[in-house]
């Protein structure tokens, strides 16, 4: 890409600048080749010309897009270079105020001088588990990362903070251990992570002190190594330190202090325990008072006093020691007021009564005279002499505090030894975190040693960092498989080499320490001439020799040389040492311990023996140690996986978020920020995922050119767009940009959506100006058709006024005329009426008189005819009741003789036959007797409507009469009228003067009454008004009474809530503790059992020897019940015990299952018949008392088709005799095998079965040769038998249906002959048969009297066909009824319809239309209601029937399944005998068991239950219902030892089980129902009234009779508590890695969500198989939780409850990863959180739990959904905004303005101006102070009663759940 396609117009560069480092500003022109200069112009409107050099022809650095900046890490930024990062940087923490931020792999923090809430535990609980590329940075990210890789690689891990004073290294050293100590845990009972960070404030006080670059500056370097152990749990730690900054202990600058400790002393000298001290105020002692600053704002050192002496405690350092320490220091303060005097030039002295040093040696145990003597004296060796010289008083002061010096050294080297030694462990250390807390690099005005050792280690830790950096940005490259060369990056090992080599300017350094005679000018000299010419980075300053310069990584650095020798001898009087051992104080001798001691005393000061020279001369110097110990630490740090944290001071004036540029520039470089920069700018920075790269960039591509492989299209568009391929690679999984290349695609990219902006912008206009044109127009349209308009209708006014006035005249006209023509009409009309109304009543009387006389005539001559009729016809029925009674008796005669005739067989048929047609006859007769009555029926209702019709006319023509009647009568009241008119003027006249004068005289006594009426009325309204105030007084204390009492109300609810809350809390912390007492008691018990060899045994052993081991007495038990079982079914079946002992013996299992299957087979037989039989019987009784209520009216009625019956009846008769003989053949085979078995005793035995010579025979008992096997003769009698019996039956079934047959078809036939004719026939025939002698043998036709039957048969079937006849005539007669009832209906509705048709004649015409719509709606209203009650009567009967239809099929498949049961023959060798269920009867809802049975009930019931086949296949509850019932018999056996061992039992067993199995959802849910269950029983069935109401009395009678179970009732509720919270925790495990990618991360809207560019840490340490989680796998597992809730029958208001909490769970998680994470607050990202709760709302809909409470749960989280969509510019968008946002705090509402980040380039940021507004319109608010919701959280949970209507005594045990040593009472 050429420059000049960059730098063209509108183009933003960077400029340097010597205030700001870097100013931006624009290009005004395009940049061509070979220009010498840039147009450009600055922010503020400057223009100038930048010059371009010549020679390197060097252009100023381009600007990244806006959309890049702010970016979380810095190698995302498409221009990788200096003013970029220090323009992000200063973005995110001056206007974000956000002081992380990734670059590469190392973590830049700011400090911000100011406590932010970013750190809290809730924070740590975010960031914990996360990957350290979909957070916002963090220390805590960090950490974590370490954390995860340590356990992933089984690395250890090392976290290296480093950066100048003040830049904040201890607090993220500090912080990132808190994190390891919170997320870790420990192993053990000791809390090592509490000791771990106890470490802190003792650092903090002997090593911290305050600089003028920070408060609290650490003063020395430390490397803490934590140790986990395999489960990687914190169990110890290591400290190692670093060139302690001894000098401050005597000297401090302006505006610093001393070490914290001293401080802290001098605040608390008041406490009794420090008065022996002797301390006062800091600025009363020479080592803390020389800064001038004794005191740091807002640091109470009395406090931070308490807290290090906590620290000592928790860490094992008693009180004993603490004194000792604080005496040891106290000592130290005094020595530095000790004053040493000057005697002469050469000598000084102290004065004998010195009152600190005698404090000091009171306080150091040492003699006064000897260290006062040694302070100002030293002693000399020579090879021959010692010799004592004294010192100067600036020798002697110098003496002084370098023994003070020493001592705090030696204190400060003990404390660390003890802390690790705190801190180490016994166990074994698996692996470990190092966290190095490192000076940076420094450079000062004067720099010294100090700065010497302190850049040295720089340079080796950035040696270390390139070569990391540089490693691993090689392995990203081999990983993608992408071609990569060599990065040239710096290599500082030539400085290193410098400081470290062999004569290198350390080795210089201790070889002029050896001269006797060194000095920093000859040290400094031998520098010049080593280095001077041969090494390009030493170099000498100009106007100094007693200094040298180092170019160092950062900068250089100018050394002063004074003082490098004296600080790197570190010397000390050893006399001074030497006084100091010979104390009594033994914490002093213990610091000395190490120290060689002396080998004589004082006064034998020549015997110093040669060897401890040797020692001394051979003491390591202190750079040679500082290089040892850098060397160590290097090694460590190699071996382990370094994660860099690098800490920038902003400012020096410590302002909170402001920024420096130059001090931050400075820092940046001196970090290897810039480095890291560097190095990733010169291959590859930016890379993209092909999916992201697609996404983003998809607007730059065209539908042809989108392939289904992302990877082809990918590269199809960078080939278009980019024509210069080395500016990207293509990798596995990712493409490559060189720097430069994103911000190039991001314009196209700009440039593309501008071109869209600006063609919808067109497109949008022209349709704004054409709809406005179209207005336009139509309002010039509409106003001159409303101007015509006008006109038009000002005309027809006009000429409407002409026509009415015409009209007027002509109406006034004809009004005259027709009233004169109307007057002479109404009087003719009036006349006519009269005389016509006098002729139609003569007539009228006349007729009415004819019609009564025949009517007269007609009934009494009717009434005489059938009088005569009935005395006709009771005589007929008398003579042939007779004569057929004589001939009834002689056919019975004829019969009895003739029965067993074939002749009267076909006789009888042929009257049968007769008789069906005589039958036939008459019901042809009666149909034809129906059509006449219909037809008769139609004639009278076509008569019917005829005379209405007539009725009608007439009613019409009375109608217009009567109109004419009343026209004429109209008109004889005007005549009357004017005949009357000056008469009634007359009387009007007088009238009118007396109604005056009556007027008068009561006006006058009205008057009067009226104001006697207001007088009273006045004073009751008065008295009113006085008893309407004081009801409103009254009204108004109850209303504050009432309110009051609401306030109270609430009060105690909020009271009682918060009580809940903190009684469940307390619950789950006891149950949590009681937890983990458990587990520590049982990890004692399985160290013990390790310890003793062949006794561990683990949970999983126990298990399963448990199951193993489970007694035989319940196989026993349950084959003892099923025998029992089975004996008592076959004695309730009709077998007796010694007919069944008869069929089968005792020891013969084989043949016994064949019998018992044969006679069970005839058995079951039996019983069905028997059950028909029954049944039919029922039937025909039924039948039969009807027929004797229809008796009395047979001879009137008539029937047929009674085939059906005939064929009921011939069936039961035909199963009774298949009973009969059936039972006949049981019986016969029952002797016959008796028979067998008396006559047979010696039959052979079972060959293969071995006998026993020597025992004994049981004479009464049946031996196995008694029963009958296959093959033996009473088994072949048997089957023989059977086999007939079965023959015989088939063919009589055979018989009986032919006869049946034919006997119906001969009824049909015959049905239509009279009853009495075919008699007649029928003996004729007989008797015609007989003579001829041709009758056949009966006997052999009828053998078992089937014909006699047949002919009963036929008896019956006649009797129930006249019965059936009977009830058909009734049912006509009931049709001719309701006929008549419909024709008087009928006959009602025409008289009313005529009444309402005269009286709607009378009305006018409107209102006569209104009735008739009146009317018919009332009848519409009437028919429609008659429809309704007739389709409720349809709808009732079809669920009916349908209830019906289902008893009926379920019958049916029962049967079936019965029949084929019955149809499977019994297999070869049946194993065991067929049992049968007996049902039992009078059950009290109780289960009784043994005592000692619990284990073995909870065993089964709870222990080895599975949910998911009880929830499948069983009663939900069924464990708790069974519980129950046992609690219930031991309540009614009143055992108050068993109802307490089994409820204690049964809390412990589910307490068991949820500890073991408490991760699974299904198993949790499953024990909280049943739990709840069992709770509501007790309280169901307790016997308190609030509880009862709704129960029946059967469950009344089971209520617990002899205990009160209440306070169990408390218990279960708390396990049941403990079972819910648990059951959140499940939920909240299971919903926990789905939230943030379903809710946040995935993309439902790809076209809309663009994703940015993202740097290094972009998901770099996600797994490659890691599940891809969207916002529907969170509904599916949100649906799996509410089957498996509703499968197990958990009570519907815990089920809402616990929806409410899985949406807190999915609000809070979402709203905190959406608080910490940048790059998800922008307006798509609100897009698809609104969507997303759409779904989660829609759910709840379809769930029917759309009011349970759960949608305001996620109200947070739709506020936060908005703030990131609505406008944010205006005062008005922040007054509405601080409204919508109800439900968010200040802090979050504030921390999502701060992060909103623009996803594309039209987008804005928010303003500071507009967060400051947010803050001060929120700043009355009281809420809370935290940041992040409780995502652990759990609302307190109630359980309402539910009462159960089922009742106790129909539950039935499965079997499956081996609970058969359980009694059903």
């Amino acid at each position: 890409m050429a420059a000049s396609e960059l730098y063209s117009k509108y183009a933003r560069v960077w400029l340097p600048d010597a205030v700001e480092a870097w100013k931006p500003a624009e290009l005004t022109k395009d940049y061509t080749p070979g220009d010498r200069a840039l147009c450009l112009q600055l922010e503020d409107g400057t223009n100038l010309e930048h010059k371009i050099d010549p020679q390197t022809n060097s252009l100023p650095p381009l600007r990244n897009p806006d959309i890049l900046v702010g970016e979380n890490d810095l190698t995302a930024l498409s221009y990788l270079h200096e003013p970029a990062v220090l323009h992000n940087l200063k973005v995110r923490f001056v206007e974000s105020k956000i002081i992380y931020t990734y670059c590469g792999i190392v973590l830049v923090a700011i400090n911000p001088y100011e406590s932010i809430p970013i750190y809290d535990h809730d924070i740590i609980n975010a960031y914990s588990g996360q990957n350290m590329g979909d957070m916002d940075p963090h220390i805590f990210a960090v950490a974590e990362e370490a954390y995860k890789q340590m356990a992933r690689d089984q690395r250890n891990q090392s976290i290296i903070v480093s950066g100048e004073s003040g830049a904040g290294k201890t607090v993220s050293a500090k912080y990132a251990m808190r994190y390891f100590a919170t997320v870790s845990g420990s192993s053990s009972e000791a809390n090592v992570e509490e000791r771990v960070l106890a470490s802190s404030p003792i650092m903090e006080a002997i090593g911290n002190a305050k600089t003028t670059r920070n408060d609290n500056s650490s003063r020395f370097g430390k490397y803490i190594e934590i140790g986990f152990d395999k489960n990687y749990h914190i169990i110890g730690a290591n400290m190692r330190t670093y060139l302690l900054e001894k000098s401050r202990v005597v000297f401090q600058a302006t505006e610093e202090r001393n070490y914290h400790i001293f401080y802290q002393l001098c605040a608390s000298s008041h406490l009794p325990e420090f008065k022996p001290l002797q301390l006062g105020n800091a600025d009363d002692f020479h080592c803390t008072n020389q800064g001038g600053s004794p005191v740091i704002e807002g640091v109470d050192d009395a406090k931070e006093m308490c807290s290090t002496r906590k620290a000592f405690s928790l860490l094992g350092i008693n009180e004993t020691y603490q004194m000792d320490l604080f005496q040891i220091l106290a000592a130290l303060l005094h020595l530095g007021n000790v004053e040493v005097e000057e005697r002469s030039a050469d000598s000084s002295t102290i004065l004998p009564d010195n009152s600190h040093l005698t404090v000091f040696c009171e306080l150091m145990g040492v003699a006064y005279q000897d260290m006062s003597h040694w302070l100002c004296h030293r002693k000399l060796k020579t090879a021959t002499e010692t010799y004592v010289k004294p010192l100067s008083k600036v020798h002697a002061v110098n003496a002084r505090d370098a023994l003070a010096k020493h001592i705090y050294a030696k204190l400060f080297s003990w404390i660390v030894d003890h802390i690790n030694e705190a801190l180490r462990s016994a166990v074994k250390q698996h692996s470990f975190i190092g966290v190095l807390d490192i000076y940076g690099f420094e450079t000062f005005h004067i720099n010294s040693f100090e700065q010497f050792c302190i850049n040295y280690a720089n340079e080796k830790l950035q040696q270390q960092f390139n070569m990391h950096v540089f490693k691993l940005e090689q392995e990203e490259y081999m990983k993608e498989e992408i071609p990569w060369t060599l990065i040239d990056f710096y290599d500082n090992h030539p400085c290193i080499n410098l400081i470290e080599a062999k004569m290198g300017v350390l080795d210089l350094l201790d070889e002029e320490c050896k001269m006797p005679k060194g000095s920093d000018d000859t040290w400094a000299q031998k520098l010049y001439n080593t280095f001077l010419k041969k090494s390009d980075l030493f170099d000498k300053p100009r106007m100094s020799n007693k200094a040298f310069i180092i170019l160092h990584f950062a900068d250089k650095v100018e050394y002063q040389c004074e003082g490098f020798l004296e600080k790197n001898k570190d010397t000390v009087n050893e006399e001074q040492i030497i006084v100091l051992k010979l104390s009594k104080f033994d914490l002093l001798l213990e610091l000395f311990s190490d120290e060689e001691k002396p080998a004589g005393s004082l006064t034998s000061r020549s015997k110093m023996t040669r060897p401890v020279q040797a020692q001394r001369d051979h003491k390591k110097t202190v750079g040679t140690q500082f290089r040892n110990s850098l060397h160590l630490l290097m090694e460590t740090l190699n071996g382990t996986t370094p994660h860099y944290v690098r800490c920038i001071k902003p400012n020096d004036l410590k302002s909170p978020f402001m920024m420096d540029p130059m001090r931050a520039v400075q820092q940046l470089r001196a970090c290897g920020v810039l480095e890291t920069i560097r190095i990733s700018a010169a291959g590859f920075p930016s890379r993209w995922t092909y999916q992201e790269f697609f996404n983003r960039y998809r607007v730059l591509m065209k539908l042809k050119d989108i392939l289904s492989d992302r990877k082809q299209t990918c590269r199809n568009v960078l080939e278009k767009w980019v024509q210069d391929q080395d500016k990207y690679q293509f990798g596995k999984s990712k493409i490559f940009f060189r720097a430069g290349q994103v911000a190039y695609l991001e314009k196209l990219r700009s440039d593309k959506l501008k071109k869209a902006c600006v063609r919808i912008q067109k497109t949008i206009r022209c349709w704004l100006t054409r709809k406005r044109y179209l207005r336009m127009r139509q309002a010039a349209i509409t106003i001159q058709k409303n101007t015509r308009g006008y006109q038009a209708r000002c005309l027809v006014a006009f000429l409407r006024r002409t026509r009415a006035a015409v009209i007027i005249q002509k109406n006034q006209r004809m009004l005259v005329a027709r009233r004169r023509y109307q007057q002479q009409r109404s009087a003719s009309i009036t006349m006519q009426r009269l005389l016509r109304a006098y002729q139609a009543r003569q007539t009228y009387r006349k007729l009415l008189y004819e019609h009564k006389v025949l009517t007269i005539q007609k009934w009494v001559r009717g009434w005489l005819a059938r009088r005569r009729c009935r005395r006709s016809l009771r005589a007929v029925v008398y003579l042939q009741s007779c004569v057929r009674r004589m001939a009834a008796r002689r056919e019975l005669r004829k019969l009895r003789v003739e029965a067993r005739s074939v002749e009267h067989f076909k006789k009888l048929n042929v009257g049968m036959e007769n008789k069906i047609m005589q039958l036939q006859r008459k019901v042809d007769e009666q149909h034809k007797e129906n059509r006449e009555l219909s037809e008769r029926l139609r004639t009278v209702e076509r008569s019917r409507a005829a005379e209405s019709e007539r009725l009608g006319g007439e009613v019409e023509r009375l109608r217009v009469a009567e109109e004419e009647s009343r026209v004429k009568a109209d008109g004889v009241p005007s005549l009357l009228e004017q005949l009357s008119f000056l008469r009634q003027e007359l009387e009007t006249t007088r009238e009118e003067k007396e109604a005056i004068q009556e007027e008068a005289r009561t006006y006058r006594v009205d008057t009067e009454k009226v104001v006697s009426e207001l007088n009273e009325n006045n004073r009751s309204l008065i008295t009113e008004k006085e008893d309407m105030n004081q009801l409103i007084q009254e009204q108004r204390q109850q209303i504050a009474e009432s309110k009051a009492q609401t306030k109270v109300g609430m009060q105690l609810e909020s009271d009682i809530r918060e009580e809940r809350d903190h009684y469940q809390s307390l619950l789950s912390e006891y149950t949590r503790l009681k937890e983990r007492h458990a587990d520590l008691k049982e990890e004692m018990t399985i160290s013990v059992i390790t310890d003793k060899p062949g006794r561990r045994r683990t949970d999983s052993n126990y298990s399963s020897n448990e199951s193993e081991g489970t007694p035989s007495s319940e196989s026993a038990e349950g084959r003892h019940s099923l025998v029992k079982t089975h004996s008592s079914t076959r004695s309730s079946s009709g077998f007796t015990e010694s007919e069944t002992r008869s069929l089968r013996g005792d020891d013969a299992p084989h043949q016994d299952a064949v019998d018992m299957s044969v006679l069970l087979k005839l058995q079951r037989r039996v019983t069905e018949l028997e059950q028909d039989k029954q049944t039919l019987q029922r039937h025909l009784d039924k039948r039969e008392e009807a027929q004797q209520d229809q008796v009395k009216n047979a001879e009137k009625q008539r029937t047929a088709g009674r085939a059906e019956l005939d064929l009921e009846a011939l069936k039961r008769q035909e199963l009774e005799s298949e009973n009969k003989r059936l039972k006949t053949n049981l019986a016969e085979l029952r002797q016959s095998l008796a028979t067998v078995a008396n006559t047979n005793p010696g039959a052979k035995t079972n060959p293969g079965a071995k006998t026993n010579p020597g025992a004994k025979t049981n004479p009464g008992a049946k031996t196995s040769t008694s029963s009958p096997g296959p093959g033996s003769a009473p088994y072949n009698v048997l089957l023989e038998q059977l086999n007939s019996s079965n023959e015989e039956l088939e063919v009589r079934k055979e018989e009986v249906l032919l006869l049946r047959s034919h006997m119906v078809r001969q009824e049909v036939l015959k049905h239509n002959k009279e009853a009495y004719g075919e008699m007649h026939k029928m003996i004729h025939l007989g008797e015609t048969k007989e003579a001829d002698g041709s009758t056949p043998d009966y006997h052999k036709l009828n053998e078992d009297g089937e014909l006699w039957l047949a002919y009963d048969g036929l008896k019956e079937t006649n009797s129930l066909l006249v019965s059936q006849l009977q009830v058909q005539d009734r049912r006509h007669e009931e049709e001719v009824d309701e006929l008549r009832e419909e024709v008087l209906r009928v006959r009602e509705e025409n008289r009313q319809q005529q009444q309402f048709l005269s009286q709607s004649l009378l009305l006018p015409q409107e209102a006569r239309i209104e009735a008739s719509l009146h009317h018919e709606i009332t009848r519409l209203t009437s028919d429609n209601l008659d429809l309704m009650e007739q389709q409720e009567k349809q709808d009732k009967m079809i669920r009916k029937l349908k209830k019906q239809l289902k008893v009926y099929v379920k019958r049916v498949e029962e049967y079936e399944a019965g029949g084929q049961m019955e149809r499977v023959a019994p297999g070869p060798e049946p194993r065991s005998p067929v049992g049968i269920t007996r049902k039992e009867r009078d059950f009290q809802g109780m289960l009784e068991y043994r005592r000692g049975d619990e284990s073995k009930l909870l065993k089964s019931l709870v222990v080895e239950l599975k949910p998911r086949g009880v929830a499948v296949n069983f009663l939900p509850g069924l464990p708790a219902y069974i519980l129950f019932m046992c609690l219930r018999h031991a309540d009614y056996s009143n055992d108050d030892q068993r109802v307490s061992v089994l409820l204690n039992s049964t809390i412990n067993s589910i307490k068991g089980v949820i500890k073991r199995r408490g991760d699974d959802f299904e198993t949790v849910s499953f024990w909280l129902a049943n739990t709840c269950r069992f709770l509501h029983c007790l309280k169901q069935y307790s016997g308190e009234e609030a509880f009862v109401k709704n129960n029946t009395p059967r469950q009344n009678e089971h209520c617990l009779c002899n205990f009160d179970l209440s306070e169990y009732r408390q218990v279960f509720s708390d396990l049941a508590i403990q079972n819910y919270q648990q059951l959140v925790r499940c939920m909240e495990e299971a919903l926990q890695p789905m939230i943030v990618p379903g809710m946040l991360e995935h993309e439902n809207f790809q076209g809309v969500l663009g994703s940015k560019p993202t740097g290094l840490r972009k998901r770099t340490s996600s797994c490659p198989g890691e599940a891809v989680y969207t916002v529907d796998s969170i509904l599916q597992q949100l649906s799996l939780f509410h089957a498996t809730l509703i499968q197990h029958d958990v009570d519907p208001e815990l089920i809402k409850q616990g929806v409410i909490q899985q949406f807190y769970i999915i609000c809070s998680v979402t709203l905190n990863n959406l608080l910490l994470r940048k790059d998800m607050c922008s307006w798509s990202k609100g897009l698809q959180i609104r969507y997303n709760v759409w779904q989660l709302e829609e759910w709840l809909e379809e769930k029917g739990l759309p009011d349970c409470g759960a949608k305001e749960m996620l109200e947070p989280l739709i506020q936060a959904a908005q703030l990131l969509q609505v406008k944010k510019k205006t005062e008005e968008d922040a007054q509405a905004l601080c409204t919508m946002c109800s439900a968010l705090t200040t802090l979050q509402i504030v921390k999502v303005l701060t992060l909103y980040t623009p996803v594309i380039e039209f987008e804005e940021r928010v303003s500071i101006s507009f967060i400051r507004t947010i803050q001060a319109l929120l700043k009355g608010r009281v809420e809370s102070p935290l940041l992040l919701m409780d995502a652990k959280k759990i609302f307190s949970v109630t359980f309402p009663f539910t009462h159960s209507p089922l009742a106790l005594e129909t539950i039935q045990i499965p079997s499956s759940l081996n609970l058969g040593f359980l009694t059903r009472v």
